[in-house]
């Protein structure tokens, strides 16, 4: 059995930024402060490893990038879904924290990101590798939520040399399909979804761009084979009970070559807020199997 514990190499703490102090999200805000310092002490209790969380302000081609990171570990990035959320896969980070040295951003024209009209996919993906440069990361994982495991696996076909592996949660989808579109808007209407309260302070124009930019990426002649010839171990896990349909990304883990696939059940699209133990346990898995992948 694996021990999560065990150390995982690192690059030199010395090539990277220089880090702040702060603790918690928003230490600035008492609310939050307050927050982060119980749950350090709850922590000591219990017996378990407090990870701070470190902000980081990235520039790139001009423009200020929100991040955060926490954990400890192989170097892990999260790109969020919508497109047009800002942060808030912080309770999947915490999950992994143990193992990975995890980044949350915000992408431009979300949150605390820049709000400048440039929110198209090229861009985004752009100011992910940005991201790297300035943790000073040689490679890490990338990993995403909803649609933000789209622009993962973009990543992974741009800079495959920056790639370790590639980890989806309730998303991956190669595909402009009216039929998939159609059954997740009519679940959504007539089954709701529980986001946690969830709410997201974003640019209405990140969608249309980021979805538009998204359709015409899927036209490119040479996708599937760029997909089919994708070096990067990829593990996708999905929720069964998703109002969205799981079809695309099962074709994806059986084009893209060693991909894992798998449906926690009972889960919805949120997975972490019903079924945190399962997700944990998968995203575990996953990075395990991007370090020792098997020989194909």
């Amino acid at each position: 059995m694996l021990d999560r514990r065990l150390p995982v190499p690192r690059t030199p703490r010395d090539s990277r930024v220089d880090w702040g102090d702060r603790v918690g999200i928003a230490c600035t805000q008492r609310g939050n402060y307050v927050c982060a310092r119980r749950l350090e002490r709850n922590a000591i209790l219990f017996g378990m490893t407090y990870f701070p969380e470190r902000e980081h302000c990235v520039e790139s081609d001009g423009a200020r990038l929100w991040s955060v990171v926490s954990g400890s570990g192989i170097p892990l990035v999260l790109f969020n879904g919508g497109p047009g959320c800002d942060d808030y896969l912080g309770p999947v980070a915490q999950l992994i924290e143990d193992v990975c040295e995890v980044v949350r951003f915000e992408p431009r024209g979300c949150g605390r990101s820049v709000w400048d009209g440039n929110y198209g996919l090229d861009t985004l993906l752009r100011d992910a590798e940005a991201l790297r440069e300035s943790y000073g990361f040689e490679r890490w994982i990338v990993a995403g939520h909803s649609a933000g495991v789209n622009a993962a696996l973009a990543y992974a076909i741009r800079y495959p040399e920056r790639t370790l592996g590639v980890v989806g949660i309730a998303g991956g989808k190669i595909v402009d399909d009216r039929q998939w579109s159609e059954t997740y808007h009519a679940r959504l209407q007539s089954l709701g979804e529980d986001r946690g309260r969830q709410t997201y302070h974003a640019d209405p124009d990140v969608n249309r761009q980021g979805n538009a930019s998204w359709r015409d990426y899927c036209r490119r002649p040479d996708l599937l084979r760029d997909l089919g010839q994708l070096g990067a171990p990829c593990c996708f896990i999905n929720a069964a009970e998703d109002i969205r349909p799981n079809w695309p990304t099962q074709q994806l883990a059986q084009l893209i070559p060693g991909a894992q696939y798998l449906e926690i059940r009972g889960a919805a699209h949120y997975i972490w807020l019903s079924h945190a133990a399962e997700l944990d346990e998968a995203l575990h898995d996953a990075v395990f199997h991007i370090q020792h992948p098997p020989a194909r």
